[in-house]
């Protein structure tokens, strides 16, 4: 790829997935403000179960330049039974947003005291000193869309 078509691909990629990360707040459901903090939830189960995991699409952002070596966008499509659980894992290193499909999930995270419950149509971002599970309490399957980028170290095809 040509220097010059590299650098306004990478600005474009950048501020894409910053505006993401900041705008989509307003479309998912929020931590209230009183019930904030670090590590207030505990982890949580460190298996999954009930959750079909299908990765989609993979793209190798190493075409982007410097900085984006080794890395990898990646696309799932999760499927989580009644009572199935998306296990702990971090997004201290692996940034993703989170559309929620069909049903509705509730998510435990370190930065919320409360359970924080996702609807069809919900869409969440992950990023940051952010660790957390997800379990599906209803009695329906809840499908959702991952989107992530993974570290150099991180095979495309690792689950959670």
């Amino acid at each position: 790829m040509h220097t010059i078509l590299r650098r306004p691909l990478t600005a474009a990629f950048l501020a894409g997935l910053a505006f993401s990360l900041v705008s989509v707040n307003a479309f998912a459901a929020d931590c209230p403000a009183d019930k904030t903090g670090t590590d207030v939830t505990k982890p949580g189960p460190s298996a999954p179960t009930g959750v079909e995991d299908k990765i989609i699409a993979s793209i190798d952002l190493a075409p982007l330049g410097n900085g984006f070596a080794g890395r990898k966008m990646r696309m799932r499509k999760l499927t989580i039974q009644p009572g199935g659980i998306v296990p702990w894992h971090s997004h201290g290193a692996r940034p993703a947003n989170i559309y929620i499909i069909s049903g509705s999930i509730t998510e435990y995270r370190s930065t919320c005291a409360v359970p924080i419950e996702h609807k069809a149509g919900d869409v969440t971002a992950e990023f940051g000193a952010l660790s957390h599970w997800w379990k599906n309490n209803t009695d329906k399957p809840t499908v959702l869309i991952s989107s992530d980028i993974l570290p150099a170290d991180m095979p495309a095809e690792s689950s959670m």
